[in-house]
C-alpha cells in the first residue's frame, strides 16, 4: 500500500477535508506496518515462483536416469532431506513475515513427496510394477494405476502443509496430484491401454469438476485458494476441450461458444484467468477459420481486425464499469444460481 500512497498524498487528503489533522500520520504509520502479503505482485515474487518451478522440475520430470542408479535408499534420504529442509526454511520465512517465499517453498516440499513414496514402495517391496516401469520421471508422462499411492500421499501432505503454512500456491501440487489420480484411477477401472481420447475426456471432466469445487471455495476463505484452483481446473478442462478432435463445423463452433462463455465467467467472477483461456480458445477458432474456411477471402483479416478493436473497446468499457457490469450480469441469473456465486473481489 505504501508504494501507492505517501505522506504528500495523505497531506492533500487533510487539506481537502477528507481526513482530520493527525489522521494522515496515523494512517501512514498503519500502512507501513502491514505485511507484504496484501501488497501488489512484485518482481521479487516472480523470482520466488520461477525458482520454485525450477526446483519442482529438477526433482520431477527432469530427474535423470542417473538418479535411478544411485539406489532406493539414497533416493529416500535425499528426497526426505529436501522435504524436511524446505519445510523448515518455509516455516522460518513465515515467522519472518515472508509469506510468498514461505508458501512457494512449502509447495516445492509437497511436490517432492511422490519421490519419497516411490523410494519407500520399492524398498518395502510394495512397488506394483516391474523394473522396466521404475523410472520416476514417467510419473509425469505416463498413465499408470501403480502411481496411486504416490498421488494420495501428495494430496495428504499438501493438506497437512496448508494447516502449517496456509498459502494458496500449495493448492497447485495438490491439484496436479488429483489430476494425475483421475487419469490413473480411470486406467485402473477401465483397464489398459488407456487411449489419448480417454485421457482427453477424463481431463475435461476433471477440470470442470475442479472449477465447480473452487467456485464454491471462492470468497469463503481468508486466503485466495481459488486463484490457483481455477488455474489448475482451467488447464485440465481447456486442455482436454482443445484436444478433442471435432470433425464437424458445428463442433468447432460449439468450442468457440464455450470459450466465449469462459470470457463471460471472467466478468461474472471477476477472474482474469478465465478471460485468458477463453481468449486463447476464440483465437484458435479464428485461426482455424482463417486457414481452413476463409483461406481465399480478402475480407476475413479485416473483419477479424474489427472484432479485435471491438474487444479492446469492450475491455476499456469494462475497466471503467466493471462493478456495474459484473453486477448486471449476476442480476440476470436466477436467484438460486446467484446464491452459489462467490462475493466479488476487488
Amino acid at each position: 500500500m505504501t508504494d501507492r500512497f505517501d505522506a504528500k498524498d495523505l497531506a492533500r487528503a487533510v487539506q481537502a477535508g477528507i481526513l482530520q489533522p493527525g489522521q494522515d500520520e496515523a494512517l501512514l504509520a498503519f500502512l507501513r506496518q502491514q505485511p507484504a502479503q496484501r501488497g501488489s505482485f512484485q518482481l521479487a515474487h516472480v523470482a520466488f515462483y520461477f525458482g520454485a518451478m525450477l526446483i519442482m522440475a529438477a526433482m520431477g520430470w527432469l530427474l535423470t536416469e542417473a538418479w535411478m542408479r544411485i539406489g532406493d535408499w539414497a533416493l529416500l534420504v535425499i528426497a526426505s532431506l529436501y522435504i524436511l529442509l524446505l519445510t523448515l526454511f518455509a516455516v522460518n520465512l513465515q515467522r519472518r513475515v515472508q509469506p510468498v517465499a514461505a508458501g512457494v517453498l512449502a509447495a516445492v516440499a509437497v511436490s517432492i513427496v511422490p519421490l519419497a513414496v516411490f523410494a519407500i514402495e520399492r524398498l518395502a517391496g510394495w512397488w506394483p510394477m516391474d523394473d522396466a516401469q521404475a523410472n520416476y520421471h514417467q510419473y509425469y508422462t505416463y498413465v499408470q494405476g501403480g502411481w496411486l499411492a504416490m498421488e494420495a500421499a501428495t494430496v495428504l501432505a499438501g493438506l497437512l502443509m496448508l494447516r502449517l503454512i496456509p498459502y494458496p500456491f500449495i493448492v497447485m501440487p495438490i491439484a496436479v496430484a488429483l489430476w494425475f489420480m483421475s487419469m490413473d484411477l480411470s486406467e485402473w477401472f477401465f483397464g489398459s491401454p488407456f487411449s489419448w481420447e480417454q485421457r482427453r475426456e477424463v481431463s475435461l471432466w476433471f477440470g470442470l469438476g475442479l472449477l465447480v469445487v473452487f467456485v464454491g471455495v471462492d470468497g469463503r476463505t481468508h486466503e485466495d485458494y481459488a486463484h490457483w484452483g481455477y488455474l489448475a481446473g482451467l488447464t485440465a478442462f481447456w486442455g482436454g476441450l482443445t484436444l478433442v478432435d471435432s470433425g464437424s463445423e458445428l463442433g468447432k463452433a460449439l468450442y468457440c461458444l464455450i470459450n466465449i462463455a469462459l470470457m463471460g465467467m471472467a466478468v461474472l467472477l471477476r477472474r482474469p484467468v478465465f478471460m485468458v483461456f477463453g481468449a486463447l480458445g476464440v483465437a484458435a477458432y479464428l485461426g482455424y477459420l482463417s486457414y481452413e474456411v476463409f483461406a481465399d477471402s480478402l475480407l476475413f483479416p479485416v473483419v477479424v481486425t474489427l472484432i479485435g478493436l471491438g474487444v479492446i473497446g469492450l475491455g476499456l468499457v469494462y475497466q471503467k464499469r466493471r462493478e456495474r457490469l459484473s453486477q448486471a450480469l449476476r442480476n440476470g441469473l436466477p436467484q438460486w444460481l446467484r446464491s452459489t456465486l462467490p462475493a466479488l473481489r476487488d
